[in-house]
Formats: structure tokens, sequence, C-alpha cells
């Protein structure tokens, strides 16, 4: 499985982006994709994730109310929309995606999506 992730930049604090994360390969093994992110001399953290057929969804709670995640499998794409953003919210994010359970745990992730920047202006 191939991951691909795009739409981050910089935004003004309260504003929104749209981050996407398009899987090729062997989609059909995925079982749940997630998001998280890295600041500047912190550890990656989760964000969000998504379980690929039911829909089950959950969030850090930074970022609930704010963030959500949601996907189109006929594109093989999950998405973030990120509302309300803050300048703490800024980080590489990147996507990630399991082949067997739905976690926050970065080490349970098969797949990982190289970064995108997101960098949030106060």
């Amino acid at each position: 499985v191939q991951l691909q992730a795009f739409g981050g930049g910089l935004v003004q604090s309260g504003g929104s982006l749209r981050l996407s994360c398009v899987a090729s390969g062997r989609t059909f093994s995925i079982y749940a994709m997630g998001w998280f992110r890295q600041a500047p001399g912190k550890e990656r953290e989760f964000v969000a994730a998504d379980n690929w057929s039911t829909g089950n969804s959950y969030y850090a709670s930074s970022v609930k109310g704010r963030f959500t995640i949601f996907r189109d499998n006929a594109k093989n794409t999950v998405y973030l929309q990120m509302n309300q953003l803050k300048p703490e919210d800024t980080a590489v994010y990147y996507c990630a995606a399991d082949r067997t359970v739905l976690t926050s745990s970065p080490n349970d992730y098969d797949y990982w999506g190289q970064g995108t920047q997101v960098t949030v202006s106060s």
C-alpha cells in the first residue's frame, strides 16, 4: 500500500484546511486510516482515525469538534477537514494505514505517507 498526502499550507488562526490522502496498491487490505502530526521537537501524535469499511472514527481530544475525518472509498481517499485552526495545530501531518485495528498508536500502523506541512499563523 502506498499513501500520498497533500493539501497542507499556510493559514491564519481560525481558518480551515482540508488534507487528502490517496491510497494505492493493495487497498483491500486496509482496515483503518489515521492522521498523525509531528511538531518540531515533539513526538508524533495521534489526530484522528477512521475504519475503512464501517466509518467508525475517533479523535484526539485536542481536535475533537474542530477536525473531521472522512473518506471516499471509490477514490481510495481519506480526508481530514480542519476547521478553527490554531497556532498549536502547526505541524507536519501524516496519513497512515493499518491492516488490522482501529487505533491511536502510531506503532500499530503498517503504512505511512509522506508528510504535508500545516502552518497556522496567529
